[in-house]
């Protein structure tokens, strides 16, 4: 998959970025999809675990290295137990932000300030590596129209294609002519831990429930 090193949560936002269309135009539909890959690594990673529905951190010193995961994980560690579901939602905007501050930081995004009605500070967001954000999405549909056996798909492309599926992503016609590809990858991608597959499936009907329009930046 184009740029490896990216997160999950990362490639995800990159994914819904419609370079057509205003940024944020549905900040609220793209924090629950960022947060649904956040909580899906980390659980791919063993560093949250399902506990009767409850998502749970296996260890209070365990870290994934990555600045937006681990804040995600110690915002877990720090709150009420709750639900995946409910962990899509809830504050997701804290992990949208630290997404979009990481993809500055890597030159894919550039950060422009504003000031609202004159007087409030704001920063909007414009994509910066047009080209890369090009192949991540033309990989993501070569991932999902195959012809690649689905056994030699990484976990993550294999959540990266389930997700983008999900929040309605990708072309509508590619989706619906590869329903059952999609299925399989979607157990792919919850096949490398005990429990991940409910876990993806417990993210994966949050972020299909979300009211609205396709998740964009």
């Amino acid at each position: 998959m184009t740029d490896g090193p990216l997160s999950l949560p990362a490639r995800l936002c990159l994914l819904a970025w419609d370079s057509a269309c205003p940024p944020a135009a549905d900040a609220g539909r793209l924090a629950g999809l960022v947060r649904a890959g956040a909580l899906t690594e980390l659980a791919q990673r063993g560093l949250l675990i399902d506990d009767d529905g409850i998502a749970t951190p296996v260890d209070l010193d365990a870290r994934a290295g990555d600045a937006v995961l681990d804040g995600l994980l110690e915002l877990v560690h720090e709150s009420c137990p709750h639900s995946w579901r409910t962990w899509v939602t809830l504050r997701a905007r804290v992990t949208l932000d630290a997404v979009r501050e990481q993809l500055v930081a890597g030159g894919y995004l550039r950060a422009e300030k504003k000031r609202v009605l004159g007087v409030f500070p704001s920063v909007d967001h414009a994509l910066e590596r047009v080209t890369a954000v090009e192949a991540l999405r033309e990989e993501t549909r070569r991932i999902l129209r195959g012809p690649s056996p689905v056994a030699k798909t990484s976990w993550r492309d294999a959540a990266l294609v389930a997700l983008a599926a999900a929040a309605d992503l990708l072309p509508e016609q590619d989706v619906r002519a590869h329903e059952r590809r999609v299925e399989e990858l979607t157990e792919r991608a919850g096949a490398t831990a005990p429990g991940l597959r409910r876990i993806v499936r417990e993210v994966l009907g949050a972020v299909a429930a979300e009211p609205g329009a396709p998740a964009r930046a």
